[in-house]
C-alpha cells in the first residue's frame, strides 16, 4: 500500500478533522462542506487500483482547497475482487467489501493525520444492495471503527456516532437524504455552487458491463487475476483462446497502447506488408515453449534477424530474466522501447522490413504453430485490408526473433 500525499495536510488547528473518503463525486463533495459548515477540517482520502484512478478526486480537491490523500490499493483490490467476502453487486463489483477496506485504510491513518473520526459520502438506500442499512453496518465492522464512522448526508437517519456524541459535530446539522432520488443534493449543489462533478460510480470499471465481462472470462481463463493481465484487456478486441489470450488493436491509438503493454514473454503479430491493426499474444505456457525453443537453437544454432538487429533494441525477454524495477529512469526506457517497437511494426507493414518466413524446420516454428499465435494472424488479417486479398501474411515478433507466416483466404474467412 502506497500513499501519495497530493497536498499535505498540515498541523491540525481546529477541535476536530475529518478523514474523508473522497472519490470527487457530489456525495463525497457534499458530505466535506457539510462538515467544513461546521468548523471541521476536512483532508480527503481517495484511492486508486487497478479498477479505478484517482484523477477526479485529485481535480476536486483543488478547487475546493483541501488536503489530499492517495493510496493504491492494486493488489489489495485485485485480491479482493478475487473472493470478496459479501459478493458482488449486479457486476464483477464487491462494493461492500470495497467500501469496508477503504474504512479500515482510513482508520490506519488517523493518528498519523491527526484526525479525529472518517466521514463518506454514503447515502442511506442511493444504492439498494451496498447502502441499505444492513450493508452500511457491515462496512463500519469491517473497517473494525465502530462509532467513527460518519455518513454526513444521511446521519439523522442512522446511529448516533462517537463525534456525534461527543460534541466534535452538531448532529442537528447534518441530513436524513435517504433513498436514489438526487433532488436534494442537486440543491445542495446548487447552494455550494458546485457546477461539474462525476457521475455516481462512473469511474469504476468494476461496474462497466463490457469490462466486467472481460474480467470474468480472465478468471476463467487464467485461473486467477494478475496486474499485467487485467492492464492488457482495457483497450483493443479482447479474444481468449484455450492457450492465449489475444488483445487486437481498432485504431493507432490502441495499437500504441498495446506496444506499451508488451510482457516479457508476449509475442507481438501485424500484417506483413500492409497497414493494419497491432496484436499482443500472451500464451499460457510461454515458459514451456521458450525453453523449448531455447534448447533447439543450442542443438541447431541458425541465424535470424530479430528486434535488434533492425532497431537496436533488446528484444523482449524472457521468463527468468531479470525485471527492472520500476522508476522514472525505468518508465522513460519503456517508453524508447515503444516507440522502437512501433517502428519496427511501420517498416514490416510498410514492406521496409521483411521476417524471414518460418518452415517446419525453423527453430520458432513451435511458436508458430501454437494456435492463439495463428489465430492472432488471422484476426490482424481480417481487420485490415489483407482481407480482400487470396493470400497473406502476418509477422510474428518475439523471443529474439521475428518471422512471417502465409495463410489462405479460406482461413480467414469465418472472421468476415
Amino acid at each position: 500500500m502506497e500513499i501519495t500525499e497530493i497536498r499535505k495536510p498540515g498541523r491540525k488547528l481546529a477541535r476536530a478533522r475529518a478523514l474523508l473518503l473522497f472519490s470527487g463525486g457530489l456525495d463525497s463533495v457534499l458530505a466535506g462542506k457539510l462538515l467544513e459548515e461546521q468548523g471541521i477540517e476536512v483532508v480527503g482520502l481517495t484511492f486508486r487500483s487497478q479498477f479505478f484512478g484517482a484523477e477526479a478526486a485529485v481535480r476536486a480537491a483543488e478547487e475546493l482547497g483541501w488536503p489530499l490523500l492517495v493510496v493504491d490499493l492494486s493488489q489489495e483490490q485485485i485480491e479482493l475482487v478475487e473472493n470478496p467476502k459479501y459478493g458482488y453487486g449486479r457486476r464483477l463489483n464487491p462494493c461492500i467489501d470495497c467500501h469496508g477496506q477503504m474504512a479500515r485504510v482510513a482508520g490506519r491513518l488517523l493518528g498519523k493525520y491527526q484526525a479525529d473520526f472518517v466521514a463518506t459520502g454514503e447515502v442511506l438506500g442511493e444504492r439498494p444492495m451496498s447502502q441499505n442499512r444492513q450493508s452500511l453496518v457491515i462496512v463500519e465492522k469491517l473497517s473494525g471503527l465502530k462509532g467513527l464512522v460518519l455518513r454526513p448526508l444521511s446521519a439523522r437517519l442512522l446511529e448516533p456516532t462517537i463525534p456525534e456524541e461527543k460534541g466534535l459535530v452538531d448532529r442537528e446539522r447534518l441530513l436524513d437524504i435517504c433513498g436514489r432520488s438526487r433532488k436534494r443534493q442537486l440543491e445542495l449543489a446548487e447552494k455550494y455552487g458546485l457546477k461539474e462533478y462525476p457521475t455516481p460510480a462512473g469511474g469504476c470499471l468494476l461496474t462497466d458491463p463490457v469490462f466486467s465481462a472481460r474480467l470474468r472470462r480472465l478468471m476463467e481463463w487464467r485461473g486467477k487475476l494478475r496486474a499485467e493481465d487485467i492492464d492488457l484487456i482495457k483497450t483493443g478486441r479482447v479474444f481468449f483462446e484455450s492457450e492465449g489470450l489475444i488483445v487486437v488493436g481498432r485504431d493507432e491509438r490502441e495499437n500504441e497502447k498495446i506496444a506499451g503493454l508488451v510482457g516479457q514473454s508476449d509475442i507481438l503479430v501485424t500484417p506483413a506488408g500492409i497497414k493494419g491493426p497491432l496484436a499482443v499474444v500472451r500464451l499460457k505456457r510461454a515458459i514451456e515453449l521458450i525453453d523449448k525453443d531455447r534448447a533447439g537453437n543450442a542443438a541447431h544454432p541458425v541465424e535470424r534477424k530479430d528486434m535488434a538487429s533492425v532497431t537496436g533494441i533488446k528484444s523482449p525477454a524472457s521468463p527468468g530474466e531479470e525485471v527492472e524495477k520500476s522508476g522514472p529512469q525505468t518508465r522513460g526506457r519503456g517508453n524508447v522501447r515503444k516507440l522502437e517497437l512501433l517502428q519496427l511494426v511501420r517498416s514490416i507493414q510498410e514492406g521496409k522490413m521483411v521476417p524471414e518466413k518460418t518452415g517446419k524446420g525453423d527453430k520458432l516454428a513451435g511458436v508458430a504453430a501454437a494456435l492463439a499465435v495463428r489465430e492472432a494472424c488471422l484476426l490482424v488479417i481480417r481487420y485490415s485490408q489483407a482481407r480482400k486479398l487470396e493470400r497473406a501474411e502476418a509477422a510474428v515478433i518475439g523471443w529474439g526473433g521475428s518471422f512471417r507466416l502465409e495463410f489462405d483466404r479460406g482461413e480467414w474467412q469465418k472472421y468476415l
